[in-house]
């Protein structure tokens, strides 16, 4: 099978990926079945959309269907023995995994909380008694009174 040229971009449509791998829209859908790795997202619209990882591995299967006569199981077995045995973690999730540490799931429901709290106090009327749990925090006004105006002591005459 003669080596396909795929264009440089990161995203394709289905009928992109149909017209490449010259294969009809049920076929591939077919495959995206007995596939479920093949990374199938759909758009806002609706549509199919594949990164280029998987058109290159639609063109992997469609040679191994059609080119070396393997079944769908073999094909699948094929895929599995051509994956790397040895790939480690991914050094982008690493990198996010030692971002949280491993109290990270701790923190994000102590976060949450707090987020409830702080609705449930702003949800409450003014002047609403505490419920339980909420401890004694109370919002104050701390907004500066205006003093009052001063009487002068002797009534001001006014002049006709």
């Amino acid at each position: 099978m003669a080596q396909l040229e795929i264009p440089n971009r990161a995203l394709f449509r289905q009928p992109e990926v149909c017209e490449l791998a010259s294969i009809q829209p049920y076929v591939l859908r077919s495959w995206e079945a007995e596939f479920p790795d093949l990374g199938v997202v759909k758009a806002e619209g609706g549509a199919r959309v594949y990164r280029r990882a998987d058109v290159e591995r639609v063109l992997r299967i469609k040679q191994l269907l059609y080119g070396e006569g393997l079944t769908l199981a073999g094909v699948r077995r094929k895929l599995t023995e051509e994956q790397p045995a040895t790939a480690g973690p991914d050094p982008a999730l690493a990198s996010i995994a030692e971002l949280f540490g491993t109290d990270a799931r701790e923190r994000i429901q102590n976060v949450k909380r707090g987020l409830r709290e702080l609705s449930a106090m702003l949800n409450r009327a003014p002047g609403a008694p505490a419920e339980a749990g909420d401890g004694d925090f109370r919002l104050r006004d701390d907004t500066p009174k205006p003093k009052p105006k001063a009487k002068s002591a002797a009534p001001v005459k006014k002049k006709k």
